[in-house]
């Protein structure tokens, strides 16, 4: 449940009462007008109504001035509401159960390129790159529950998803200047640290297959799925760090180590992963329906989610052709 709050103009109030009637919200109730005459509405939302409603209220408050909306969570609801919806409408609805705005707003965040993320990747690549070198799960594990890739790249395919070219920027920052600082630093680990190239967990990075495609797949929908309804993000990053952190700090400790061979199996590896995450993490996007407002949005957004499933389809493709092959 969401409790939507519109805070505007006296005067929206009966356009406000109608969208609650008509949408289908569960409760609505209307605070005291201000000196400046504005008025808090809030409006008690089921999940699969929040979208719907949120859309409505943009599009009749969209030229008022002094008007703000917000998105609240709710714990509980008491008395308890009623399962009102069929299987079928549950069904149609996809289970989404965070507006687009709230999407939006989390994983923006997460991309953010400030001194944090800085931080987390430096972080992170010491615990891998400790955890890798040593054999120790334990440690590699820890590593992936840090996880600063995953705000990053999630952010990089909902950004195509919705054809945000602001968002698309910002993730592909991000993105990059992680993955570079994960090299460099990884890299200076591997030149003044002997590489144990008995660790298994170091050499099982060196190389991909088929099950690495899976595994890359699987991670990206589950990180997708897991935003989309509100589940533990804690899962979410131990998913996508899996696939992503480890390889990045092996092709950089292969490297410092001067074991080019090594390194090359890894960076194959890595691209497979960011490559399949991305993928799949579009296609989910997609088939759960997240979509622009307006029609104009929606038809860039087709344009853009088109091409990046298709590239990433072709990156892919020839990923698979160079395993297959053994070319590297």
């Amino acid at each position: 449940m969401r409790i939507i709050e519109v805070i505007t103009d006296h005067g929206h109030v009966d356009t406000l009462h109608g969208i609650a009637e008509q949408q289908g919200a569960e409760d609505i109730w209307i605070g005291q007008t201000d000196e400046d005459g504005r008025c808090s509405t809030r409006f008690l939302v089921a999940p699969d109504k929040q979208q719907a409603i949120i859309d409505a209220l943009q599009t009749v408050l969209n030229a008022a001035e002094n008007s703000r909306l917000l998105v609240l969570p709710v714990e509980a609801s008491l008395p308890r509401i009623e399962e009102k919806a069929e299987v079928e409408e549950k069904e149609k609805s996809n289970s989404v159960t965070r507006s687009r705005e709230e999407l939006y707003q989390k994983i923006a965040d997460g991309a953010r390129l400030d001194s944090n993320f800085i931080y987390m990747v430096m972080m992170s690549t010491v615990v891998a790159a400790i955890g890798l070198l040593s054999d120790n799960v334990a440690v590699v594990i820890g590593a992936m529950v840090i996880a600063p890739l995953l705000g990053p790249n999630m952010a990089l395919a909902f950004a195509a998803t919705l054809g945000e070219a602001e968002l698309l920027w910002t993730a592909l920052k991000a993105n990059i200047t992680g993955l570079l600082l994960a090299l460099i630093l990884s890299s200076a680990i591997g030149y003044f640290w002997p590489v144990n190239v008995s660790s298994a967990e170091l050499m099982s990075r060196t190389f991909v297959g088929m099950d690495g495609v899976v595994l890359a797949l699987v991670s990206g929908a589950a990180a997708v799925l897991a935003l989309t309804t509100g589940a533990s993000n804690s899962l979410v990053g131990v998913m996508v760090a899996v696939a992503l952190l480890p390889p990045t700090a092996t092709v950089g400790l292969m490297l410092g180590a001067a074991k080019f061979n090594y390194a090359g199996g890894a960076a194959l590896l890595l691209a497979v992963n960011i490559a399949c995450v991305n993928l799949a993490a579009n296609i989910v996007f997609l088939f759960k329906g997240i979509k622009p407002r307006t029609w104009f949005e929606r038809k860039k957004a087709r344009q853009s989610i088109t091409i990046f499933i298709i590239f990433w389809l072709l990156v892919v493709s020839i990923l698979l052709v160079a395993i297959n092959y053994g070319s590297y």
